[in-house]
C-alpha cells in the first residue's frame, strides 16, 4: 500500500444480472433439510445477488427469500433484520478479500510483483464474482452503509503502502530519507493507485467486451511506470516559499492579453514555474 472472464453475466453497476443456478439452489432443492450453517451460506449468497442488483434500499427480505427459494419467515430465522443481513454480507466480502491478499503479496518477490498481484486479485474479483464488485461499487461511499467496505479499503491501502515502502531503493548517491518518511510518502501514493483501480474495475464491469489481459496490462503499466520512479527516489519538487505554483503561473498568463505575452515566455514560465 487470475480466469475466464465471465462478467457478461453482469450488465451494469446499476443492474447486475439475476442469480445464476450455479451459485443458488433451485426452489425445489431448497426444501430439503440442510444444516443451519449451509442454509445461512445460501441466504448470504442470495442476499449478495439482491443487494448488488437492486441496491440496499430497494432490496426487501422477500426478494432474498424468493432468490433463495425459501420463505421470508425462514430468512428472519437467520437474520433479524435487513440491516443485520447486509452487515453479514459485507463482512463476508471483506473477509473473502483479506483472506486472499496475504498469499498474493507473499508470492510477489518484488515491488512490481506486488503491484501485479493486487491488480490481478481485483481482476479476479470482477471476473469470478461480478456481483461482489457491484456491491462494493454501489455502497462503498454510502455514509450509512459503507463503513465496513471503507475499512477494507483502508486495510488494503495500509498493507500495500507497507509493502511498497519495503521495496524503496533510491538511486546510488541520492540522499536516503528515513523509513518513517518513506512510509509516509507511500501512504500518500497508494490511495491514488487504489482509487484509480476501483474506477477501472467498475468501468470494466460495464464493458465486459474488453479482454481481461488488456485491462490488467494497462492497470499494471499505469501504476508501475510511476511507482518505479518514485521507488527509486524520484519526485517532482514542491513549490518553495515565494515560488509560483503551476496554477498561479497559468492564472497569471491567461489574465494578460495576447499582445503582452509571447509563446516563448509562456513556455519559459511553465518550465520554470515562476516569473
Amino acid at each position: 500500500m487470475l480466469r475466464t472472464h465471465n462478467v457478461r453475466a453482469a450488465s451494469t453497476l446499476v443492474g447486475v444480472s439475476r442469480p445464476s443456478p450455479q451459485h443458488l439452489p433451485s426452489a425445489a432443492g431448497s426444501r430439503r433439510r440442510i444444516s443451519s450453517q449451509a442454509r445461512r451460506r445460501e441466504l448470504l449468497e442470495a442476499a449478495l445477488r439482491e443487494f448488488s442488483s437492486r441496491g440496499y434500499y430497494l432490496t426487501q427480505m422477500e426478494h432474498v427469500a424468493a432468490t433463495a427459494g425459501v420463505s421470508k419467515a425462514l430468512v428472519y430465522q437467520h437474520f433479524a433484520s435487513k440491516e443485520e443481513l447486509f452487515a453479514a454480507v459485507t463482512e463476508q466480502v471483506v473477509e473473502g478479500f483479506m483472506e486472499r491478499l496475504p498469499a498474493v503479496l507473499g508470492r510477489a518477490g518484488d515491488a512490481l510483483g506486488a503491484w501485479r498481484g493486487v491488480v490481478g486479485l481485483l481482476c479476479d474479483v470482477v471476473s469470478e464474482r461480478p456481483e461482489t464488485w457491484a456491491l462494493v461499487a454501489r455502497h462503498l461511499d454510502n455514509p450509512e452503509l459503507g463503513a465496513p467496505l471503507r475499512k477494507l479499503r483502508e486495510q488494503v491501502n495500509e498493507v500495500f503502502a507497507t509493502v511498497l515502502a519495503s521495496y524503496y531503493a533510491p538511486e546510488q548517491g541520492d540522499p536516503a530519507p528515513s523509513e518513517e518518511e518513506v512510509l509516509k510518502q507511500a501512504r500518500l501514493t497508494v490511495p491514488l493507485l487504489v482509487g484509480a483501480l476501483q474506477g477501472l474495475m467498475s468501468w470494466w464491469l460495464e464493458h465486459p467486451e474488453v479482454p481481461r489481459a488488456k485491462v490488467e496490462a494497462r492497470a499494471v503499466d499505469f501504476g508501475w511506470l510511476g511507482l518505479d520512479r518514485i521507488r527509486r527516489g524520484e519526485w517532482l519538487p514542491l513549490a518553495e516559499a515565494g515560488q509560483e505554483t503551476m496554477d498561479e503561473v497559468i492564472k497569471r498568463i491567461v489574465t494578460r492579453t495576447p499582445v503582452e505575452v509571447s509563446d516563448k515566455e509562456i513556455l519559459a514560465a511553465i518550465h520554470e514555474g515562476r516569473r
